[in-house]
């Protein structure tokens, strides 16, 4: 089987257009990355450059495509409607596509008490063993074919302040995993668990307090050797771990959309292990 693995595509929307009172201050600060820091010019084509990597799936006849979060710049209605347009009949199929929330989609209170993520991509949170799920809708599982089996995870959390970015999975996901890990509709299939916050970093440490995962380690002892993979994005770098004994693959998939950085994961698994990955860039 096929998988293709992006994130960070940062969907952007023109805030200068918009009311500032629809703003809130979180964005008002954000309004200073994406202008001196250059964010919105380096995701000016994340739109097109979404839709052509979604395109991707057909042209490697892959079996599932997946999007680790952070479909927006700053979790505005008008930018999940974009990243769901630019995914086009993807965003529709769960037997397809599994896409999960970055930090980036929740940044607002707001935005999490209204579930607006879920409102734009709620027919992707299906989960074929509901039993398991620990909280909300999460971890939700696909079982795909008689090969693999996809589980997602929330990490994102709304942050207190900006420049605040850590994840956690927290407990009740953790255990709903490890009870999950143990049912026997998953044996002989690879697991590929998809997370937004990197369990380490490309240099194999774990992320800075303020940024990374915090119950990395909680969630790599669930996840030994090379029927594992975890498929993070949040860290802007494209990376394999491979795995160990001890430890899944870990796939980064940077952020797929930057301009000059453009790209994803193709990842093959056969006979119930992840075999590895190539990185590509989107020919459209």
């Amino acid at each position: 089987m096929r998988f293709i693995h992006c994130s960070d595509v940062h969907i952007t929307d023109d805030y200068f257009a918009l009311p500032l009172r629809r703003l809130g201050w979180r964005r008002w600060m954000a309004l200073v990355e994406l202008t001196v820091g250059g964010r919105a010019k380096r995701y000016a084509r994340a739109r097109h450059v979404l839709s052509s990597i979604a395109r991707e799936v057909e042209h490697h006849a892959a079996d599932h495509f997946i999007l680790s979060g952070d479909l927006t710049a700053y979790a505005l209605d008008s930018e999940f409607r974009g990243a769901r347009e630019a995914l086009g009949s993807l965003a529709e199929d769960p037997r397809r596509c599994t896409v999960i929330p970055g930090n980036h989609d929740v940044f607002t209170p707001g935005s999490h008490q209204k579930g607006r993520f879920a409102s734009h991509f709620g027919q992707l949170l299906h989960s074929d063993l509901p039993e398991y799920r620990g909280e909300g809708a999460f971890p939700f599982v696909r079982l795909l074919g008689t090969e693999a089996a996809v589980v997602g995870l929330l990490s994102a959390r709304v942050p207190f302040t900006p420049g605040l970015s850590y994840g956690v999975i927290g407990d009740a996901q953790l255990g709903a995993l490890s009870a999950l890990l143990k049912d026997p509709r998953l044996d002989g299939r690879a697991v590929l668990v998809v997370v937004h916050h990197a369990p380490l970093t490309r240099q194999g440490h774990a992320d800075h307090w303020h940024h990374g995962l915090r119950d990395a380690e909680a969630l790599l002892r669930l996840l030994p050797g090379p029927r594992h993979a975890v498929l993070h994005g949040h860290i802007h770098q494209r990376y394999h771990h491979p795995a160990t004994e001890d430890r899944p693959h870990i796939f980064g998939a940077g952020s797929s959309t930057e301009e000059g950085r453009e790209g994803y994961w193709l990842i093959e698994v056969s006979q119930g292990r992840v075999l590895g990955g190539e990185m590509h860039t989107p020919r459209g």
